[in-house]
């Protein structure tokens, strides 16, 4: 059944005040029946479309002024984001070379593998140059054949998650040239996203809180972390974006990514559940914790309370001109306050990351990062507060800074009783 957005917020209100409470029992076989929460989930695609191959083009002509600016002379894109970004192709990574390469001038130049020419045909928009590769033959001479036609076989950039192999050949088959990181070409054009990509982010985070939701109300005493990451996965597939989720119980949440050793959900259990999934290209990252099933204590909301403050102070402390250590530091500083410090006791990760078409990518809110923020950044804004064999507790959004501070692509956690508002 498909609803529609008025529908889905009207369900939310309805089912709101009960979002934690346990669910009926039932027999056994509507306890594996879809629960109605997730089953009552429809597409939210409504007005999304996919970066064009005009916005590609345009992107490529960003990077070829950064090559300039940054004396390169081209770079090199191997299966991955950057070359999506950039080109829109998705090419599954292998030991087989499949690749771009974007000089100063120019549409991209392609390498694929002879075999699977014709499948790389259909992904490439931008770029008639297409050198194919027999079994027997490298890939890399034929990279390295377009960058001395082109005149680019100087100062060669590498996208930096590029395995170490093909970078290493890419190197050997160009001995004269001085191969580097293309981090200041691939981030320089990437850590900005233009209205497009955060309208794109703000959807993709705006489902991720809506399945955070139908989970929260679909559970029950005595399941397992593992079926509540069946409920995500699924609640994400209905609402049009592939998605999951880490859930973690009780004293379990103590750890931030989770334990080998889970434990069934118990009423009084603290449920954090921290996951994301990609829309047309693009990543969200939410986390929500709750109390399930009964009243939370004194102790749990206080931490609740505390890392909602320190989440606050955090996105207060983002704006342009600031340096990134700053976010982190303005969260650090209110759980410290509350006596869950000194530094990463407690507290035990950075408090943010970028986030774009990965789910993590450049900058990173962390001590000793002096980057200045500009607007278009975005970033997980995610303090938490971890005791050892009692609870975890972490509340995580994504924010992207404006021309005066930042915003939240969706609306803040609730509460205890109702972690995930939409």
């Amino acid at each position: 059944m498909t609803l529609s957005r008025r529908d889905l917020l009207q369900l939310s209100g309805a089912l709101g005040a009960a979002a934690l409470a346990p669910a009926a029992a039932g027999d056994e076989a509507a306890a594996k029946a879809t629960p109605a929460p997730i089953a009552a989930l429809g597409p939210m695609l409504s007005g999304v479309s996919a970066i064009s191959v005009d916005e590609h083009r345009a992107r490529v002509t960003r990077a070829q002024a950064l090559l300039a600016s940054e004396g390169l002379d081209g770079v090199v894109l191997a299966s991955g984001t950057g070359l999506e970004y950039f080109t829109g192709a998705e090419w599954g990574l292998s030991e087989r070379f499949f690749g771009a390469v974007i000089t100063r001038e120019g549409d991209p130049a392609w390498v694929s593998p002879a075999f699977e020419k014709a499948r790389g045909l259909e992904q490439i928009q931008l770029g008639k140059d297409v050198r194919a590769w027999e079994e027997h033959e490298s890939p890399f001479a034929l990279v390295a054949s377009i960058l001395r036609d082109r005149g680019a076989a100087g100062r060669v950039g590498v996208e930096e998650t590029m395995p170490f192999t093909f970078a290493n050949e890419i190197a050997a088959a160009l001995p004269a040239a001085r191969v580097v990181s293309a981090t200041p070409v691939t981030a320089g054009c990437r850590v900005i996203k233009d209205a497009h990509e955060l309208a794109l982010m703000r959807r993709a985070n705006e489902i991720t809180v809506r399945a955070h939701r139908a989970v929260f109300q679909s559970l029950r005493e005595g399941m397992s972390q593992p079926e509540v990451s069946a409920l995500s996965t699924e609640a994400h597939r209905r609402l049009g974006m592939k998605g999951g989720s880490l859930v973690l119980f009780g004293p379990d949440a103590a750890f931030p990514h989770g334990t080998t050793r889970p434990r069934p959900l118990r009423p009084g259990d603290v449920v954090l559940i921290d996951g994301g999934g990609r829309l047309l290209g693009y990543a969200s990252d939410i986390t929500r914790t709750g109390v399930f099933g009964r009243p939370p204590t004194d102790r749990q909301r206080r931490v609740w309370d505390v890392v909602r403050r320190a989440q606050q102070a955090a996105v207060e402390a983002a704006k342009p001109g600031v340096e990134a250590q700053s976010v982190d530091a303005a969260a650090r500083r209110v759980i410290e306050e509350a006596a869950f410090g000194p530094g990463y006791k407690y507290f035990t990760h950075r408090v943010g990351h970028g986030i774009g078409m990965d789910g993590h990518e450049w900058t990173y809110l962390v001590r000793g990062n002096a980057t200045k923020l500009r607007p278009g950044m975005c970033f997980s804004d995610e303090p938490g507060i971890y005791i050892p064999g009692e609870m975890g507790i972490r509340h995580e959004d994504c924010i992207f800074i404006t021309e005066t501070g930042a915003e939240s692509f969706t609306k803040w956690t609730g509460s205890p009783e109702d972690p995930a508002v939409v």
